[in-house]
């Protein structure tokens, strides 16, 4: 009675999963530094720009690095007068009381309905614009521009542009100013003589006798950049000219304006004949926006009675406290932090990556003496778990093959067919399966693993015995015997 095999299909092996997630692993963990790296760079930008809705930002009475107080200090120390407001209407009522410069750091702050105001300037003032945004620049149509591009970091440029020198001519002997941010161009179907300077940083409207400026950036006016290039000078320039100064200092966004007819003490809205919008009210003066008139603040027109004294105090409970000293933080440049943390970061993840130490391998003393049979024990165990057939096979026959060819007195680079033949010889098994048992594939299963290890510690203990010099002992039966071996 015979029995009929049935055909058993190969288990999966077990090592291809795990290789498949090394693989993943590869082509992740780079992805995932790059990506880590990418996200580190714009956060550290985000925190380094300076957002103009925060507190203090370039506000003549705040210290911080974002404030604006060494330059209300230069300016001072030139002669020219600052006058803080922090409310739109009193600044425009300022700036109509003669010769100014309205300084507004901050356009994004302005509500819609008081941005079409500041086309109600005198001729007598300058309106200076820092980094004003597409929605203001819409609503000023003093100034018929719009942006054009904008950098990632502001870059210091020379006054010219074009090959054509700067139209203000306090600014034409000036070196390199960091204003290179915003760049801005003609606004399409404009016809007003707009010039640009400094790289398309600035763009001035002029008129007589002074001009409607924006700046591409608020560089040259902070705290932390005005003794860089010639920032100190551009600002001091810019601003300095009239002698006055009215400095629009906003705490945030602004509020929508009140609509009034100034009988309880506010400033009053009223359109100008030529459309744009203008300040009335009793003791707001007598000007309608073409510069005619006084234009003078006080009185009852001060939003509740306030004096220009009073004023000025006002809102300094906002402005930022002076930072503590940090001699080491304020010796070197902000990218230089941002630089070592994205490297003491990237060192981090690799550290975690390769999960050991960095540097190479280096031998140090076992601290307790490991037996061999505990150390094979451990070594077979990993390749077990592994699921390293392959590579146990290997090291086995490697071991099995540094014990045969010495005794045999074979060199280390024998042929395999010469290697199996002596062993054969020695055995008196068939060389081909002799052959296979040493330089065979590698096994599918555990018990093919099994039984290569039986195989190899037969041939080494037959053809190998530990003493050379004697007789070799007499092999038991095998199955794979030579055919006419008479043994």
């Amino acid at each position: 009675m015979s029995a009929q095999a049935t055909a058993v299909p190969p288990a999966p092996r077990a090592d291809v999963a795990p290789r498949r997630r090394r693989r993943r692993h590869r082509l992740l963990i780079p992805l995932g530094l790059a990506a880590a790296l990418l996200a580190t760079t714009l956060v550290t930008r985000a925190v380094d720009q300076p957002d103009p809705g925060d507190r203090g930002f370039l506000s003549p009475v705040a210290t911080g690095d974002d404030g604006g107080s060494r330059l209300a200090d230069a300016l001072r120390g030139q002669g020219v007068t600052v006058q803080r407001e922090t409310d739109t209407l009193r600044a425009l009522l300022a700036a109509r009381g003669g010769a100014a410069t309205l300084f507004v750091p901050a356009p994004g702050l302005l509500h819609p309905d008081t941005v079409g105001a500041l086309d109600s300037l005198p001729s007598t003032t300058r309106l200076v614009l820092v980094d004003p945004s597409r929605r203001v620049l819409e609503a000023v149509r003093l100034l018929p521009v719009q942006p054009a591009g904008r950098r990632w970091a502001a870059q210091a440029v020379g006054p010219d542009a074009r090959g054509l020198p700067c139209p203000l001519p306090e600014l034409r002997q000036l070196g390199r100013v960091a204003v290179g941010l915003q760049r801005y161009a003609l606004a399409p179907g404009a016809s007003a003589p707009v010039r640009f300077c400094f790289a398309d940083g600035l763009a001035l409207l002029p008129r007589v006798p002074e001009s409607t400026v924006a700046v591409g950036a608020s560089d040259p006016f902070r705290n932390d950049r005005i003794d860089e290039w010639d920032n100190r000078a551009f600002a001091t320039a810019l601003l300095g000219g009239p002698g006055r100064v009215v400095w629009l200092d906003l705490d945030g966004p602004e509020p929508p304006p009140v609509f009034g007819d100034g009988s309880s003490g506010s400033p009053a809205w009223s359109p100008t004949p030529g459309g744009s919008t203008g300040y009335g009210g009793p003791g707001s003066g007598t000007g309608t926006g073409d510069g005619t008139g006084d234009g003078r603040p006080g009185g009852p027109a001060d939003p509740g009675g306030e004096t220009d004294d009073d004023s000025e105090g006002r809102g300094d409970n906002r402005a930022d406290r002076p930072d503590p000293p940090n001699p080491l933080w304020s010796a070197f440049p902000g990218w230089l932090w941002a630089l070592l943390a994205q490297l003491a970061l990237a060192a981090l993840l690799a550290a975690l990556w390769r999960a050991r130490r960095l540097g190479p391998p280096a031998l140090e003393p076992l601290p307790v003496t490991v037996r061999s049979a505990e150390t094979v024990l451990g070594r077979a165990r990993l390749y077990e778990k592994a699921g390293a057939r392959d590579a146990a096979a290997r090291t086995l026959r490697s071991a099995a093959l540094d014990r045969l060819t010495p005794r045999l007195h074979l060199p280390p680079t024998a042929p395999p067919t010469d290697v199996a033949a002596a062993v054969a010889a020695r055995t008196g098994d068939d060389p081909r399966w002799t052959d296979e048992v040493l330089h065979g594939a590698g096994p599918e299963t555990d018990q093919d693993l099994l039984d290569l290890a039986r195989a190899l510690d037969r041939l080494t203990r037959v053809a190998a015995p530990h003493a050379p010099d004697g007789p070799p002992p007499p092999a038991a039966p095998h199955p794979h015997r030579a055919e006419g071996d008479p043994r």
